[in-house]
């Protein structure tokens, strides 16, 4: 393995656009000249999430809170472990840059939802010792918040599935478990230095490339990318 590369983290709510931006800027990068790789959790492909599945399908209790934070964040963590060791963990470690669309940090946003908020600060501990430390995946050079309004997000899964069919997971049918989740994410992403970029601007959702051009100026300030 020779130089480590970049690992740049795309996080926010459902619908705030995290697979889109992620999208565009491995586009970006690549067009720039550097070795990109898109990478996104969980990964349904793969065997590895098959306890994320169940446990969102409802088969270890109808509710979030029927699977205690640290339970399910094993599920999600072994998952990212697993992609690391299979599929881009040369890449990034050869000097890649990694872009990915939710990581570490969603189990921070999910999962601290289900705890009292005097336990966040040490659970958010033990998720960076547990992931980044005893298992050894990369910590992110960068996390990049994409901030939406609880109820525009809420509006944007319901067209996503009137248009494409399905039916909400555990996590997505329970608001008040999405609630204390918004507030999570707000919580970590000052907590933990996240960089927020809002996706609703005068009462009014930013264009996906509009977003894309403020992502990707922070990303120059912050020297990640070139």
């Amino acid at each position: 393995m020779n130089q480590a590369g970049k690992l740049i983290v795309i996080e926010g709510l459902d619908g705030s656009g995290k697979a889109t931006q992620a999208g565009l800027l491995a586009a970006a990068l690549s067009s720039r000249g550097c070795p990109v790789r898109q990478i996104s959790f969980p990964d349904y492909r793969s065997d590895s999430s098959a306890l994320v599945r169940m446990y969102l399908s409802g088969a270890f209790g109808s509710a979030p809170d029927d699977v205690n934070a640290y339970a399910a964040s094993s599920f999600y963590a072994v998952d990212r472990y697993a992609s690391y060791k299979q599929d881009w963990g040369t890449f990034y470690h050869g000097g890649g840059t990694v872009i990915a669309d939710r990581y570490t940090t969603s189990n921070g946003v999910h999962q601290c939802s289900k705890l009292d908020k005097t336990e966040w600060d040490g659970f958010l501990r033990w998720l960076s010792d547990y992931e980044y430390g005893l298992l050894g995946i990369p910590a992110p050079d960068a996390v990049i918040y994409l901030r939406l309004p609880l109820a525009v997000s809420q509006q944007l899964l319901d067209a996503r599935y009137q248009r494409d069919g399905g039916a909400r997971d555990i996590h997505e049918r329970d608001l008040a478990y999405l609630s204390r989740s918004a507030a999570a994410a707000e919580y970590c992403c000052a907590r933990l230095g996240w960089h927020a970029i809002d996706c609703v601007q005068n009462g009014t959702l930013r264009p996906p490339e509009e977003i894309h051009a403020a992502l990707l100026a922070l990303l120059e300030t912050l020297h990640l990318v070139r």
